[in-house]
């Protein structure tokens, strides 16, 4: 088969595939600007240090969060978290309208296209729509760029305009992320198997999960926690320049596989207590779809779930950073000082709020996907259901209890690990012991080293050691969105049920 042939086929299709194709598309372009804002961030030189400016600072900026060389790591970091949920998106966007794709991929079998041939075709979709998206990124980006480089009067800026990343970079992220997005489509492909007769999937279980991604957040939970003595056992820390970041990045991304894999045991059993514990049909209905299905919880809550993880995460930092405030505050007020310390790290946690909490608005979007696409891809078995006499409200509330059973301990679980995983680096502030000359007089009495000495104490403050305290208040704020987000998504859903339990669906090829 001709390339332009495959290109070809992969654009095809009817206005649901073409909807799949605009919102990998989408997703991709989403990424890109997020990929290539933080690069952009990180591109930002560093000047040599001088007389006139001994901390390096990039004062061409009036955002201390561009200035200081030292928090740009966290800024960047912030907008790489918006990557985890729209990427997330893009693989709900992947599932939209299989049932179609499969009668039309078991058609080309029929009309002579071999398995490999099939498999290039899904494959190339995926790729050559999430290259537009990211060509398209990188429109907005440089056309953004243009339209914000507006420095004010003092010849400042407010985003890094003046610098563009490496064209490796660039490249890098442009294509790159069809090259993932191909490489996880072949991925998930593995086990399927195009024939003429249809499509069929070799993961078919006849247990539930079982409890081992338990083992994946202890990992994930001891790795953070083994961050600061490693820092404490050396006393170089260039020796541990590549553990920290090993450590970091392999503890996070096996707590969030774990907590996204105990999403389908938590939803298996959540199934097997309903079905023993209900009465109505619609509890009935719910707990035989988690318990045939349970990794459909794991697909639809992936990204709301590492979402809240990196949220629970940022809530424990906050906490620390503002204690450690609070403590360098005090000391300062002890010792005759009236400032205090400059939270610069709490506006980086500010940063990194907001861009959770988009990342929270997207992964609502991939909720939405996931259960609209989820309903009106079992839209015959519905209309058999109405037709043989069950109401539709009881539909309703079964897909309401489908939804939201396993929403509530998944968002629990999620939480919990990431304010594990944060709580794992710091529990505790400490300020050390010291003095401080004050002299209580007049500014000319106090130059003057004849009256100095007159006028002056000695001011000793002691050793302080604080806890860090759960940000419950900030948890609960976090929990709340994310069932919030889940009952809006279960309300957008129940809206496409109507229209997918009508009888002329029974005749739905």
């Amino acid at each position: 088969m001709r390339p332009t042939t495959l290109v070809r086929l992969a654009l095809a299709g009817t206005r649901t595939d073409t909807a799949r194709v605009v919102l990998t598309a989408l997703s991709a372009l989403l990424a890109s600007l997020a990929g290539l804002a933080a690069l952009t961030v990180l591109a930002i030189p560093t000047p040599l240090a001088t007389d006139e400016n001994p901390n390096r600072w990039s004062e061409q900026y009036h955002n201390a969060l561009l200035v200081e060389p030292g928090l740009r790591g966290g800024t960047a970091f912030a907008l790489l978290t918006l990557m985890i949920p729209v990427l997330a998106l893009a693989g709900q966007c992947a599932r939209l309208g299989a049932p179609a794709r499969d009668r039309r991929l078991a058609a080309l079998r029929l009309a002579g296209a071999t398995p490999g041939q099939v498999t290039r075709l899904v494959v190339l979709e995926t790729g050559v729509a999430a290259l537009f998206g990211t060509l398209a990124g990188l429109g907005v980006y440089l056309i953004g760029r243009e339209s914000l480089h507006r420095p004010d009067a003092r010849g400042q800026l407010a985003l890094p305009t003046d610098v563009l990343p490496s064209t490796g970079a660039v490249a890098g992220v442009v294509f790159g992320l069809p090259v993932v997005a191909a490489l996880a489509t072949a991925l998930m492909l593995r086990t399927v198997t195009t024939s003429p007769l249809g499509v069929s999937r070799k993961a078919a279980r006849e247990r539930g999960p079982g409890p081992w991604a338990g083992i994946l957040i202890g990992f994930g939970v001891l790795s953070f926690a083994l961050i600061d003595p490693a820092l404490a056992r050396f006393d170089d820390r260039t020796e541990v320049a590549w553990l920290v970041p090993l450590l970091f990045t392999a503890g996070a991304f096996a707590a969030m596989i774990g907590v996204v894999i105990g999403t389908g045991w938590i939803s298996y059993h959540c199934g097997v207590l309903l079905r023993r514990h209900a009465r109505r049909a619609s509890a009935l209905l719910a707990a035989g779809r988690l318990m045939a299905d349970p990794w459909a919880g794991s697909r639809t809550f992936a990204a709301l779930l590492a979402a809240l993880i990196l949220g629970g995460g940022a809530a424990a930092q906050r906490a620390y950073f503002a204690t450690k405030d609070q403590v360098e505050r005090e000391q300062s007020r002890i010792a005759g000082a009236d400032g205090g310390a400059n939270p610069f790290y709490l506006s980086t946690m500010d940063l990194v709020d907001g861009a959770i909490a988009v990342a929270i608005l997207i992964a609502t979007g991939g909720l939405i996907v996931a259960l609209v696409e989820g309903i009106v891809a079992r839209r015959r078995a519905y209309a058999a259901l109405v037709a043989t006499g069950v109401p539709r409200a009881t539909l309703a509330r079964s897909v309401a209890w489908q939804a939201l059973l396993p929403a509530v301990p998944a968002i629990l679980l999620a939480l919990t690990v990431g304010t594990l995983l944060g709580r794992g680096l710091e529990t505790e502030v400490s300020a050390g012991s010291g003095s401080t000359l004050i002299c209580e007089a007049t500014a000319a009495l106090c130059d003057d080293p004849a009256t100095r000495e007159q006028y002056s104490r000695i001011v000793y403050y002691p050793e302080v050691q604080r806890a860090v305290p759960v940000p419950l208040e900030h948890l609960a704020w976090l929990g709340t969105g994310a069932l919030a987000a889940v009952l809006v998504t279960v309300g957008v859903g129940l809206l496409f049920l109507r229209s997918s339990t009508a009888l002329d669906e029974l005749r739905a090829t």
